[in-house]
């Protein structure tokens, strides 16, 4: 894995330096959080029953110009179970198996102009209108070390954004790959066939597309209506294995084109959202597919309910192992509601039933405030099933948690 070298350490050192000295354009804030996951349950392949972990996280942004700002944050981790790496340099690429001990989250720097918007660097680029699955978001890759809770990781890219108001084009160019997370060999989240229980593998690394991505999305605000429509041609974010040997294995990468489309439309007594987008595979390395999300949400006062469906067609079937949550959340119905008590308290809860009953998820997460830095968030999370269903063979990995955060 590439590491940050000392002249790109100095040249992040100098960027908070010199943002210090303009105090007017400068804002910063982060946070300290302390969290504590129990799992009542152990697996084949992790005896554990708790895990925990520390972030602190950083963020900072220096408006430079009136036309021009420049963004950045860093994050510090450490947990019990070896999820993250105790190596101290500073990881820029996202590219480790493990969370990095030291991250560069995101630098960026952003130029306005009128109706034209560029935003160059590290950054988040999310794309799509639905809220329990997005297939068109394909410059998101996730941090999957616990499925059921993921993280959207930043890429390295150019976005031109031009915006009229009604309409907006989005043009994305990303030079450099960035892999989504797949939980680690040996823990949990990682259900082995019984034909491998017990049988040592071997992972011989990654092998990293060369070339870049590219993609585009054109929005129209409409009387009454919003529409997309997206093309992606680049690289599936999630790997699928290759057996090298009976033991050894290897990840890649395969090529992905993708064609788009979402809508919203506002009804009386709700809104109807959709999503779609056909996965097409170029080299022939993955199946090609269609997903899709129908959903309808409503906020009645401080009760917010989206309740949709998520299907899948599979049109091409391609020999191999992948590792693909989307699919997996597929044929199912999603729900999410989010009740917020008052302006210190709220709970949210999220559903997730497999249409032929053979895996299900619920989880529940109660947050409060304390003071005006503090908050306090617990939760419990229920997974059922079989082991042949994507949602069903995490069935011993139902959970409790608490957390603790210090706002700055």
């Amino acid at each position: 894995m590439s590491r940050c070298g000392v002249n790109s350490c100095l040249c992040c050192g100098a960027f908070f330096w010199l943002s210090f000295l303009s105090a007017q354009d400068f804002q910063q804030r982060g946070f300290i959080e302390t969290g504590l996951t129990v799992y009542p349950q152990t697996a084949p392949n992790d005896s554990s029953h708790a895990v925990g972990d520390a972030l602190l996280r950083y963020q900072a942004s220096y408006k430079v110009r009136p036309w021009l700002r420049i963004s950045g944050a860093l994050d510090a981790r450490y947990d019990t179970h070896q999820q993250v790496e105790r190596s101290l340099a500073l990881d820029w690429q996202d590219r480790s198996l493990r969370r990095p001990l030291l991250a560069l989250r995101e630098l960026n720097a952003t130029l306005s102009k009128g109706k034209l918007t560029a935003e160059l660097g590290k950054q988040f680029i999310r794309w799509g209108k639905a809220d329990i699955l997005n297939p068109t978001d394909r410059f998101a890759p996730k941090d999957f070390l616990s499925v059921t809770d993921p993280d959207f990781l930043a890429v390295t890219a150019a976005r031109v954004v031009y915006d009229t108001g009604s309409d907006s084009f989005d043009a994305v160019w990303q030079p450099r790959f960035t892999p989504s997370r797949t939980p680690l060999l040996d823990q949990r989240w990682t259900v082995l066939p019984e034909s491998l229980e017990g049988v040592t593998l071997r992972d011989l690394g990654s092998i990293f597309p060369g070339r870049s991505s590219f993609g585009a999305r054109w929005n129209h605000i409409g009387k009454g209506y919003e529409v997309s429509a997206s093309f992606y041609d680049g690289f599936n974010s999630l790997p699928i294995f290759q057996a090298v040997s009976e033991t050894d294995f290897r990840r890649l990468y395969p090529s992905l084109r993708l064609y788009g489309a979402d809508a919203a439309v506002p009804l009386p007594w709700f809104t109807v959202k959709a999503e779609a987008a056909y996965y097409t595979s170029p080299d022939k390395q993955q199946d090609e597919y269609l997903i899709y999300v129908i959903q309808f949400e409503r906020q009645i006062k401080e009760l917010a309910m989206v309740v949709g469906y998520a299907g899948d067609a599979v049109t091409s079937y391609t020999p191999g192992l992948q590792f693909s949550p989307e699919l997996g959340f597929a044929r199912a119905v999603l729900a999410r509601a989010q009740y917020t008590i008052d302006s210190t308290r709220s709970v949210s809860t999220d559903v997730a039933v497999r249409q032929n009953g053979a895996g299900s998820l619920l989880r529940s997460v109660y947050s409060q405030s304390v003071g005006q830095h503090w908050r306090v968030t617990t939760g419990l999370a229920w997974l059922r099933g079989v082991s042949s269903d994507f949602l069903g063979q995490y069935h011993r990995n139902s959970y409790a948690l608490l957390a603790l955060r210090y706002s700055f």
